[in-house]
């Protein structure tokens, strides 16, 4: 976010966690991700304590459904611009948006 705020370039934030996003809105991010759909999956130890195992969670639709009930797991910050979604993870990837 403070790349984006250094270059001038406008941006809302959501808070996903105070108005988790509904699974037809994950679908939406999901669609324009240009990450693998897994990779939007926080694997950390909360993802462990629900007994849950990365390869049920590897296409758009199981992301969508896991997200949308457990949104605390998703990987963040994600950036959208247009039609084009990323993970930015490093920072400097949200950079590539701005190309």
């Amino acid at each position: 976010m403070q790349l984006l705020k250094e270059r001038n370039v406008a941006c809302d934030v959501v808070e996903y966690l105070k108005k988790p996003l509904t699974k037809a809105e994950l679908s939406r991010l999901l669609a324009a991700l240009e990450d693998p759909p897994e990779q939007l999956v926080r694997k950390d130890k909360y993802f462990k304590e629900l007994g849950l195992r990365p390869q049920d969670y590897r296409t758009k639709e199981q992301v969508a459904r896991l997200l949308a009930e457990h949104p605390r797991l998703m990987e963040r910050p994600v950036v959208v611009r247009g039609r084009r979604a990323l993970i930015a993870r490093p920072p400097e990837r949200a950079l590539e948006l701005l190309e």
